[in-house]
């Protein structure tokens, strides 16, 4: 049956698991009865060039060329028939279906070895003496990186496991360079792209194809594919979108990028495909595109329809992974870091809780854009519906919500929604470090089975947030960070180096503090990235209140996002790079906690003027006004065994009400004087969560007090009733 939609993801972005830019599409394209198709060339490719037939395929090429290579690449060709023999055990390890071969992997005598092996780090160090499965992975995935650099040496050198011809794209202000490859002959891994393109394009037989740009990785493949279907199926018009589009070609008016493909949309997906396919089948004019750029009388034209409004977030469907080979994705361990192992171990259904930023105010971030700028939550019982559709059609119950600040009131609904439902997943989000989540909301965040989480905490000085105007501090950061450690959720931190005016001292201020989170143990994961200066951002569009300067103030004509900068007053930020990860990669497995901060650094850096134990005090301050009256309170444990029990001491005698918890490791017991403990009985069956009204914090005091009882508030935050957060008596 032919498709009037084909949705492609060009190579590379991951290998665990498929970006979901076309699975939301093809969700939205299903409300509309428009069938669609969609591709996700980048895993194509990869388990056609790692097979048994790709690698005797791919070293008979090279053997054809006869030309010099390097002494790592000689080893791997020597090697080839132990590749050859291995490639396909080792990927179908990686897939999930070989588990037990991981115990040869980590002999270290299976698989060849040639110069990523180098690098590896200590394997005890960095998975501890029961981790062989993930020792396998990170082992496989050097195998694979080996030959991913043997295949950028001889064959390719774009070549990239998530990311392809990524220096062509690159801040690219004019389409020069790009457009000088595109008139090369295929490289070989263009050639494999191709083919199976054209096996696709040959089935699908589409009126339309739309082509996701997430990364600038994907670009130049996105363009190979629209320049191979312009030139051989020349009645197909051909659209692209994505996050690179939205923020790099927002200023387009190169006319050769119009010689690969016929239209760019910019932001939400739906409203502009919807409109682009009507347009295709004739059913509307061009004056009603929506946000879509296109060539009209030779010139570079944006074609924006007002009248044409956006969906919300409630009608654009639950996204359809239908297509995918769900089954061959590859979970890879490249970087010893927690944080990243989740986004590229195992595979993720991907969610959005809430379209755009509710915060919206990070001076580095693109709020001028909508996808940053149009917040619109999505209720926490549609989120839940799309959830079980997606958990019957893929059979994955682990989620990643891929939101730029996930609403910490949301994440309370949607946890409870979970809990109500019983729905047996594992998910994780990026939030903001606000005071909002406190102890016992982190508690049900973890028992809706939310498992990480990540945030910015951005420069760790409280100047510089403020310049960011990130609405935190450090302090708060650390006091956020222990609630969801101690719930048991990882942890990790986005940080960043080189914001407008920072000086070496706070650079290093910042480390100190990033330290002393890692030894608190309120810290397992984090990333050094260094400031970029985005044209859509508010120090972007208006440098000089932040004390930098634009190199030019050309626009070009092709990619316009990242601005090169000056900082005249700030440190050389470049030279602190080296020593800020170095520092961090051991932090994160607790060691050289201890080393003086300067031993990092090959240059002479100042002093953190930082307290030794700020962090620590930090945690120990108190956070005023977060229980409120209006406080909802909700018990997830299991009903206690009551009774009456009678103890003596001395010869006298008294009652007290026994309450006893069954938890999941072990029996939990309270005792509390008889009434107390008959009204508390009484009060958790009124709480479970598993009913439909849910009573307010006071509520509870004034049934405590109606049943004649006195100074709820000393009962209530006494350690007896005070404890039972541990199973499950939250106040939110």
């Amino acid at each position: 049956m032919s498709k009037t939609v084909y949705l492609i993801t060009p190579p590379f972005t991951q290998l665990n698991t498929p970006y979901p830019a076309t699975a939301y599409l093809k969700g939205f394209l299903n409300t509309k009865g428009i069938t669609s198709f969609q591709s996700d060339l980048g895993i194509e490719v990869t388990l056609a060039l790692f097979s048994k037939a790709g690698l005797t395929h791919l070293f008979a090429h090279i053997a054809n060329q006869a030309a010099a290579v390097s002494e790592n690449s000689a080893r791997i060709i020597a090697l080839q028939e132990d590749y050859i023999n291995t490639v396909d055990a080792v990927i179908a390890f990686l897939q999930g279906k070989n588990p037990t071969i991981a115990h040869l992997i980590v002999k270290r005598d299976y698989l060849p070895e040639a110069s990523r092996f180098a690098q590896l780090d200590d394997l005890a160090w960095a998975f501890g003496s029961m981790g062989n499965q993930d020792k396998a992975k990170h082992l496989a995935t050097m195998y694979l990186e080996d030959l991913s650099d043997l295949i950028m040496e001889c064959v390719d050198s774009h070549f990239g496991f998530s990311r392809y011809a990524e220096k062509l794209s690159r801040s690219a202000n004019s389409f020069d360079e790009l457009h000088q490859a595109l008139q090369q002959p295929f490289t070989y891994v263009d050639e494999l792209l191709i083919a199976l393109l054209k096996a696709r394009m040959a089935t699908v037989q589409p009126e339309l194809v739309c082509i996701s740009v997430p990364f600038p990785g994907n670009l130049y493949a996105a363009f190979r594919c629209g320049q191979w279907i312009k030139q051989n199926y020349p009645s197909v018009k051909i659209a692209m979108g994505g996050g690179f589009p939205n923020t790099e070609l927002r200023s387009l008016s190169d006319t050769r990028v119009f010689d690969y493909i016929d239209f760019i949309t910019l932001d939400d997906g739906e409203a502009p495909v919807e409109n682009l396919i009507r347009f295709v089948q004739g059913s509307i004019a061009e004056a009603e595109l929506k946000r879509t750029f296109l060539l009209k009388d030779g010139v570079v034209t944006y074609i924006n329809n007002a009248s044409c409004h956006d969906y919300k977030q409630s009608q654009v469907g639950t996204p359809d992974y239908g297509d995918f080979p769900l089954d061959d994705y590859i979970s890879a361990i490249e970087v010893v870091n927690p944080m990243h192992s989740l986004w590229s171990d195992g595979r993720w259904n991907k969610l959005t809780m809430a379209h755009g930023c509710y915060w919206g105010k990070c001076t580095f971030c693109d709020i001028s854009l909508d996808y940053i700028k149009i917040y619109e939550p999505i209720a926490a019982s549609m989120l839940c519906d799309r959830m079980e559709t997606i958990i019957a059609q893929t059979g994955q119950t682990g989620f990643h919500f891929v939101d730029e600040a996930a609403p910490p009131a949301l994440m309370r609904a949607l946890a409870l929604e979970i809990i109500k439902r019983k729905l047996n997943v594992s998910w994780w989000t990026n939030i903001r470090f606000e005071k909002s989540f406190t102890r016992d909301l982190c508690l049900l965040l973890k028992a809706s089975g939310c498992i990480a989480v990540s945030g910015g905490l951005e420069v760790a000085s409280d100047r510089l947030l403020g310049l960011i105007q990130k609405g935190i501090t450090v302090a708060q950061v650390a006091r956020v960070n222990r609630h969801f450690s101690e719930a048991g959720i990882m942890v990790h931190a986005y940080l960043m180096y080189g914001f407008p005016t920072q000086t070496a001292q706070e650079t290093i201020d910042s480390l100190e503090m990033v330290r002393q989170m890692f030894a608190a143990g309120i810290l397992q994961s984090a990333y050094w990235h260094q400031f970029t200066m985005t044209a859509h951002s508010p120090v972007g569009m208006d440098p000089a209140k932040f004390n930098v300067q634009k190199e030019s103030e050309q626009t070009g004509t092709f990619a316009n996002n990242d601005i090169m900068h000056l900082d005249p007053t700030g440190a050389d930020h470049e030279s602190f790079s080296y020593g800020l990860k170095k520092s961090l990669l051991n932090f994160m497995h607790g060691a050289c906690l201890d080393y003086p901060l300067n031993k990092w650094f090959e240059f002479k850096v100042p002093k953190t003027s930082v307290s030794p134990d700020f962090i620590t005090n930090a945690l120990f301050e108190e956070e005023a006004g977060t229980i409120k009256p209006t406080s909802k309170v909700v018990f997830l444990g299991k009903q206690p065994a009551f009774e009456v029990v009678t103890k003596s001491k001395k010869g006298s005698t008294w009652e007290m009400a026994s309450l006893t918890f069954q938890g999941k490791r072990e029996p939990f017991n309270i005792k509390v004087d008889p009434p107390q403990g008959s009204w508390l009985a009484g009060m958790l069956r009124e709480l479970d969560i598993k009913n439909v009204k849910t009573f307010t914090l006071q509520e509870v005091k004034e049934s405590y007090e109606a049943a004649g009882l006195d100074d709820f508030e000393l009962f209530w935050d006494n350690k007896p009733v005070n404890t039972l957060h541990k199973i499950g008596l939250l106040k939110l």
